[in-house]
């Protein structure tokens, strides 16, 4: 079968599973909504904050606060555009109708990743602009030097969450173990390890650590972290690459 008619074929199945399209946007609503929320909160509390809080005000950041719960829904995505098939036994009709696995898997994650960096630049622009409408007199411009670079960076960050989950639920196969493992690393895992001083230089290396410096306009007063804002991304699409590459060997080399 072509590759066009195997991604023809994916796009059909994704648009036709109700719940990826609950899970974007699910995405989106709780991404902009706590922004905004977080944004006004901000706004109200920015006379009370300390001289040093003050100076590493990053009005551009604050308004994808929303980011860390919309991930959560990009991982769901990831995860069932992936392991639904697997868990329906259905994985066994798609690889006889598409022998190639490779065709069969660049296809799938092809247009899952197309479908979401339309849904993560849009949701990152929508909550920059309505969250610095809440910042009022702190807002930043989109014209500001490094902004725009933060807002793409948001839609691709939300992205790359996506495909980095697509790539571990490949390898596990199974929806509720690749969620067991991805909530507990992003949510729990990776926070306490980039927030705990004896290993936040290695937490600053997973990927939702590196790659949210691309959203970062000021650099913190205490920041110390030796890589930039596309350093960080750079380092996330490589967890991707890994994700994917471990995804496709395993594919290639077990039963359905």
């Amino acid at each position: 079968m072509a590759a066009t008619q195997v991604i023809r074929s994916e796009w059909t199945k994704i648009r036709s599973v109700a719940s990826t399209v609950w899970t974007l946007s699910l995405a989106v609503v709780v991404t902009i909504a706590l922004g905004m929320l977080i944004s006004a909160l901000s706004n109200n509390q920015f006379d009370n904050m300390s001289r040093v809080d003050r100076l590493s005000f990053d009005p551009t950041f604050v308004s994808f606060a929303g980011m860390s719960l919309g991930q959560l829904a990009m991982i769901v995505f990831g995860v069932l555009v992936v392991s639904n098939e697997y868990s329906t036994g259905m994985i066994r009709t798609s690889l006889a109708a598409v022998p190639q696995r490779g065709t069969f898997l660049f296809s799938k994650i092809v247009v899952a990743t197309g479908l979401a960096l339309v849904v993560g630049m849009a949701t990152s622009f929508a909550a920059f602009f309505l969250g610095q409408a809440m910042l009022g007199d702190l807002k930043a411009s989109i014209g500001d030097s490094g902004v725009l670079r933060a807002v793409i960076g948001g839609g691709l960050y939300m992205t790359l969450i996506a495909m980095f989950s697509m790539g571990v639920a490949v390898m596990l196969r199974s929806p509720m173990l690749s969620l067991g493992i991805l909530m507990p690393f992003f949510f729990l895992i990776s926070q306490i390890l980039g927030n705990v001083d004896a290993t936040k230089k290695v937490g600053q290396y997973l990927p939702d650590q590196a790659g949210s410096r691309i959203m970062q306009v000021v650099t913190p007063l205490d920041d110390d972290t030796p890589y930039g804002p596309w350093g960080g991304l750079a380092i996330m699409a490589a967890w991707v690459v890994a994700a994917l590459a471990g995804g496709y060997l395993l594919l290639k080399k077990r039963d359905a």
